[in-house]
């Protein structure tokens, strides 16, 4: 019997050897247990991010199993049989489950198949969107213009660097920062971008919703802009992180992002496609600035936004103080102090993971060494903040944005979330 990873790992050299409808038939006759994860990997649209596998194998006892006992958003609950249930309504994809148990039993959704039916088809431009966490990750000569080569060698339209729209939303974000805090004692809780921390308000500490500005993150922003400027285009977003799978399928911005795939997903595609990155042609596009770039990081939405507001707003006489979360523990901490009034910062930021996307569960690096090559792009980007980059600016311009304050003269946008 296989492990759901074995299928998933021969179904993805299957499909690019050529072969992918005969080995699909041979698991299917290995037995019920390998044709069970199979219909997972070929039917995955309605399930959770995360899974259970082989409930009656749960090495933990009844009465405290390790899953439920980690789930912080109560997404696991217990049938009459005893096997873990996991709701796709409430699961937000931390991760935590996963750590927690110890055989190995629980795992994530994966899109693969069909992603690989919409590449094989033509039909439609597939865009991959690369998450800002993505530099060092494949190893340290891997640019983003080898990416871009290699995602396009397995059949994709092109690439997109997320850290892009990252940009936009830290101009909207210090834009709202502006025109909100007016007191000391008001304050913001940045929305977007973890979906954790945006769950954990949503679901745990909903009195704080009017704290939040309207943004979506950078991925939905994503996806909404290539979806607008390429008609019929499907969105694929890569990154570390398995909340991403979850954030994906919420119905209000279900529209932007098609597929989620995280590093070691796309690794194991690359390893099947024989593609050698490292060996690939520079094929290069649009900047992000510094600010988009650092998003990766715990304190790099902070950073971002802060630099931007002094940048458009250098005599304000209420400064943005920042302070963050690292890690979904502490983010529960900073959220009940907000509740009883004991932060004295104005701009609060929350990561689920602790040291930013660059410490989730599918970063294929450490997370210190992921934050090292995160500072050293966004040192090397051209443009400090985006209201200096003029990839931005010529983007904003295409989709009807005149002037950088016409932001705040659109309250309803593809940039834009009610909560």
């Amino acid at each position: 019997m296989q492990t759901y990873d074995d299928i998933f790992q021969r179904l993805v050299k299957a499909a690019y050897q050529g072969n992918l409808n005969e080995t699909i038939e041979t698991i299917r006759q290995s037995g019920q247990a390998d044709e069970e994860k199979l219909e997972l990997l070929l039917h995955p649209d309605n399930l959770p991010p995360v899974m259970h596998l082989e409930q009656d194998k749960c090495s933990c006892p009844p009465s405290s199993p390790a899953c439920q006992v980690a789930c912080l958003f109560s997404a696991i609950k217990r049938d009459a049989n005893g096997h873990a249930i996991i709701s796709a309504e409430a699961c937000v994809g931390c991760g935590l489950c996963i750590e927690s148990c110890k055989s190995g039993h629980l795992v994530d959704r994966k899109d693969f198949i069909p992603l690989f039916e919409e590449l094989s088809s033509g039909k439609y431009p597939v865009y991959a969107m690369i998450a800002p966490a993505f530099i060092g990750q494949f190893s340290s000569d891997v640019t983003p213009g080898k990416l871009r080569t290699a995602f396009k060698k397995i059949g994709f339209h092109g690439m997109m660097e997320v850290a892009l729209f990252a940009d936009i939303l830290t101009l909207k974000e210090a834009f709202e920062f502006d025109q909100t805090i007016q007191k000391d004692q008001d304050f913001l809780l940045t929305s977007c971008c973890c979906p954790i921390w945006v769950a954990m308000i949503r679901k745990t500490y909903s009195t704080l919703i009017l704290h939040m500005p309207a943004s979506v993150s950078p991925m939905i922003a994503g996806g909404r802009v290539i979806k607008h400027l390429h008609t019929g285009a499907k969105t694929v977003f890569i990154g570390p992180c398995i909340a991403k799978k979850a954030e994906a399928k919420e119905v209000d911005i279900r529209d932007a992002v098609d597929f989620v795939l995280t590093f070691q997903e796309i690794t194991e595609i690359f390893d099947a496609a024989k593609i050698d990155l490292s060996a690939l042609v520079e094929d290069d596009r649009e900047h992000s600035s510094r600010g988009g770039r650092i998003y990766a990081r715990t304190g790099g939405i902070s950073t971002a936004v802060s630099d931007t507001l002094t940048r458009l707003r250098p005599n304000r006489t209420i400064p943005l103080r920042s302070e963050q979360a690292d890690g979904i523990i502490a983010c529960k901490t900073m959220l009940k102090d907000a509740l009883n009034g004991e932060i004295k910062a104005n701009f609060l930021e929350g990561m689920g993971c602790t040291g930013g996307c660059v410490g989730g569960p599918k970063s294929l690096i450490h997370v210190d060494q992921a934050t090292k090559y995160v500072d050293n792009y966004g040192d090397e980007a051209p443009y400090d903040t985006p209201a200096d980059n003029p990839s931005v600016l010529k983007l904003l311009d295409l989709l009807g944005y005149k002037s950088l304050d016409s932001f705040l003269d659109a309250p309803e946008s593809m940039f834009t979330r009610r909560f």
